[in-house]
């Protein structure tokens, strides 16, 4: 286990924190979004795998280095960085990376070079239909000091903030139309727990259609019939209830990113899980997330607050800006997000047919 390096100095983190890297503000807390890679914002970076590090160590994971940064991070065409920055405190509150599907080349087998690719494997179907307008998400962490809620509400809306840069990306990226990612759970987290978790997950989000399936899936020790006779109900929130008192009982609570996962969208895809041999075997369960279908509440709290945001902004530069043009403004940009994802799909029909032709010569 290496020594975890010192933290970089805040004034080299602001110099490379510029104003064309801001994403967006947060809703809460008065924090900052911004976006950087290994290659525009290198130390910045490495604090970033400073911070990823030290969270996952004290949860029972991290990849035993003096920072947590792999070649998904600084390969040529590497993944994003969506950190949020408290300017009151000049420190990095917590991040995601991510890839866009357009961006991910394939190998020698025609599998997606993808952080996920070694825990899972994924359909000619998910790679052809849903990885082209896929954003990848990895590595989200909380900065072990905005844990705490000595931290106030810096810490209380941590999460809540990451929410919005993710809200944000769905509208910038607008050919975009599904998150994709992992659950992470810990070693040490109770196993009757955890499987009652998993239990609930295949109960309610089981992909069908396997689109993408574990190398190595996940043991769930705990008996299936004991588990149903606990999780008796079939509404949701009814179920979530029982899970929720249930989970309790073992001296646990559900994990936060696990429950966000869970109340975001009623159509979420849930792929299975297995153990990260790489990362101090914490384990992950794969899932995909459709922008169109989150909660309606969710939507307006991170994905409409930004064109809000955007509108305001309008409003701030040019006065005679109106309440009207803000609606009209808004309507563009679903009518722009329509219009792009249709292109997209025309295209794709229209390799799909191309290939067909080709094999039928």
């Amino acid at each position: 286990m290496e020594p975890i390096i010192a933290p970089i100095s805040t004034e080299i983190l602001k110099s490379e924190l510029t104003p064309a890297k801001k994403l967006r503000d947060t809703n809460k807390g008065h924090n900052e979004i911004y976006i950087v890679n290994h290659f525009d914002s290198p130390n910045t970076m490495k604090e970033i795998g400073r911070l990823r590090e030290e969270a996952f160590r004290d949860s029972g994971g991290g990849s035993g280095l003096s920072m947590d940064i792999d070649e998904f991070d600084i390969m040529e065409n590497p993944y994003q960085q969506l950190i949020v920055w408290d300017p009151d405190n000049e420190k990095i509150i917590g991040g995601y990376r991510y890839i866009l599907g357009t961006d991910v080349q394939m190998d020698e087998n025609e599998q997606p070079l993808l952080a996920t690719a070694h825990m899972f494997r994924f359909t000619e179907k998910f790679i052809k239909e849903y990885l082209p307008y896929t954003i990848e998400l990895g590595r989200s962490f909380i900065a072990p000091e905005y844990q705490s809620r000595q931290a106030g509400t810096k810490a209380l809306f941590a999460l809540d903030n990451l929410w919005d840069g993710l809200g944000a990306l769905a509208i910038e990226k607008p050919d975009m139309k599904y998150f994709f990612g992992k659950m992470t759970m810990y070693p040490d987290y109770n196993r009757e727990a955890r499987d009652l978790i998993q239990h609930f997950l295949f109960k309610h989000f089981e992909d069908k259609e396997k689109l993408v399936t574990p190398i190595e899936p996940l043991k769930i020790e705990t008996d299936k019939a004991y588990m149903d006779s606990i999780l008796t109900a079939e509404d949701f929130s009814e179920d979530y209830k029982l899970l929720n008192a249930e989970v309790r009982k073992h001296g646990v609570n559900i994990p936060p990113l696990v429950n966000s996962y869970m109340s975001l969208s009623p159509t979420m895809k849930m792929f299975g899980g297995g153990i990260n041999h790489e990362f101090s075997d914490v384990e992950e369960t794969c899932i995909m997330i459709t922008f169109d279908e989150i909660h309606e509440a969710k939507k307006e709290r991170h994905i409409d607050s930004f064109i809000n945001e955007k509108i305001a902004l309008m409003k701030k530069r040019f006065p005679n800006f109106t309440e009207n043009m803000g609606e009209n403004l808004k309507s563009m940009i679903a009518h722009k997000r329509h219009e792009v994802q249709a292109k997209r799909a025309e295209r794709v029909k229209k390799r799909k047919a191309r290939r067909t032709a080709r094999k039928q010569k």
